[in-house]
């Protein structure tokens, strides 16, 4: 257990020391986001970059973790390394976004081809839990498939998400936190993914010092990416726990089913940005910033906390909860922004 305390502090001590470094940095060369007073809404113009301490202090304390393993951490290099090369396009083309901004199709080329290259050369995904008993073989080109699916998924989920201060590093830390869970039990036993999930979770506690509101450090576009990927990429390799990280993120990806749905009927385009996501619509109903960001990490963590205890048919009825739940949200705080406006 020392060697988990260690790893942890190490990984929470270097992500906060580069956070502050980096948000000097941005600073400097001016590499800042401004509010608009729509879908901007901080204060003050506010650095980005923010994702580079992330990305940096995790594959830091991760590679030193390769050449040292522990806990088995040897059983799991291919994984890392592949998910570390995948990782590396999907946070330069996030960096050259946020000093840029790219057309939203030009930058979803770039990550899904990364993810395309992590999915494609090893077999993640072989076979899934079936929920009425046993499991479902899937063989490597449809476990391929899913596993591309699933990691873009993860991926744009995060990147959306990242509307409120805090909210989709803590969204994310409350995943990790239940990966890490869930494989520190006896019967999932897996202590390596155990560590690498507490290490990405000590790097996004420590950039939250910076990231909660009001935030002085944004995460940027790397920063959302990169970890919406390892979220997905940690979910996989502890032995298929979809269902976990899919309960813990189930909100906000209903919240994209649901915008998505709305943008194709108006004849919208559906990468057009907008204030029609859950955590815009809470504060347009009269929620406070602080109350909002932590009514949805509740929820999520309500949620993946409820995965260590259920079985896999009830986790499918979880999920169906959770579908009444967000309709029940989406109707509340509709009716409460219009009452506002």
């Amino acid at each position: 257990m020392f060697f988990v305390f260690y790893y942890f502090i190490a990984a929470f001590l270097l992500s906060a020391i580069l956070t502050w470094l980096i948000k000097k940095l941005a600073l400097r060369l001016n590499i800042v986001d401004h509010p608009d007073q729509d879908r901007h809404l901080h204060a003050r113009p506010t650095p980005l970059l923010g994702g580079a301490a992330i990305f940096l202090s995790f594959w830091a304390v991760t590679i030193f973790l390769i050449f040292h393993p522990v806990y088995g951490v040897d059983r799991i290099v291919n994984q890392l390394v592949l998910a570390g090369f995948s990782s590396l396009i999907i946070f330069f083309i996030g960096i050259a976004d946020d000093l840029r901004p790219l057309s939203a199709k030009f930058r979803l080329l770039f990550v899904a081809v990364a993810v395309f290259i992590c999915a494609i050369y090893f077999p993640w995904l072989t076979k899934i839990t079936n929920p009425f008993g046993g499991y479902i073989e899937l063989g490597q080109t449809v476990g391929g498939i899913l596993v591309f699916f699933w990691l873009m998924g993860t991926t744009y989920t995060v990147k959306i998400l990242d509307g409120l201060d805090g909210l989709a590093t803590g969204v994310v830390a409350i995943g990790a936190f239940m990966i890490l869970l869930l494989t520190s039990y006896t019967k999932f036993y897996q202590p390596n993914v155990s560590l690498v999930a507490g290490i990405f979770l000590a790097t996004c506690l420590g950039f939250l010092l910076f990231n909660f509101y009001p935030a002085k450090i944004f995460l940027g576009e790397s920063g959302s990416m990169f970890l919406g990927f390892m979220l997905g990429v940690l979910a996989i390799i502890g032995g298929g726990k979809l269902a976990t990280a899919l309960l813990v993120m189930a909100i906000p990806i209903l919240d994209i089913i649901r915008v998505v749905y709305k943008r194709i009927r108006r004849g919208q385009p559906i990468f057009k940005g907008d204030r029609e996501h859950l955590h815009f619509r809470l504060l347009d109903s009269g929620l406070s910033h602080r109350r909002s960001v932590l009514l949805l990490y509740f929820l999520a963590f309500l949620f993946g906390i409820a995965t260590l205890f259920l079985q896999s048919m009830q986790k499918l009825y979880a999920l169906l909860a959770l579908v009444v739940l967000m309709a029940i949200i989406s109707h509340y705080v509709g009716k409460k922004s219009k009452n506002t406006v």
